[in-house]
């Protein structure tokens, strides 16, 4: 079955990139999410375990994007009924470990709109990545998440 047309009301917005924003990773952030997670791994709690590791500070879990968040709603966001939306599939593509200290300038997009059936009824998922980079301009993660729309647009 072929997929269905991008809806009308968010199509112009597919592309779309958001001002970035800076994100400065601190030990305490990197603690805190490990612990919430489970992850007794020492490399994200003990500094000389992550230098013994080869690293200069404390290594974030991969998942650790998942908590950056842009300041204020995306223009595609304020389009929606908040109340519809659910959370969908989301993967983590690393190019090197996050660490403490790390300065990150991070720019989400909008890379796709999908309309599908569900069991019941439409649906409508929002495809965004967010991508950091350091200091430098290299890229250090890309954080996909879909945001699932019940109900057509």
């Amino acid at each position: 079955m072929p997929p269905h047309p991008e809806p009308s009301v968010l199509a112009d917005l597919v592309g779309h990139v958001c001002p970035s924003f800076t994100v400065e990773v601190e030990k305490g952030a990197i603690r805190r999410f490990a612990e919430a997670l489970g992850d007794r791994n020492p490399i994200r709690h003990d500094e000389d375990a992550a230098r013994a590791a080869g690293h200069r500070g404390l290594v974030a879990s991969p998942t650790f994007p998942a908590s950056f968040r842009l300041p204020g709603d995306p223009p595609w966001m304020a389009r929606l009924d908040r109340s519809r939306i659910r959370a969908g599939e989301q993967g983590f593509r690393l190019h090197r470990p996050i660490l403490a200290g790390d300065r990150l300038t991070c720019r989400l997009t909008l890379t796709a709109v999908e309309r599908k059936e569900g069991r019941s009824g439409p649906l409508t998922l929002l495809v965004q990545d967010l991508d950091g980079h350091d200091a430098d301009g290299a890229p250090v993660f890309t954080n996909r998440r879909v945001a699932v729309h019940l109900g057509a647009l």
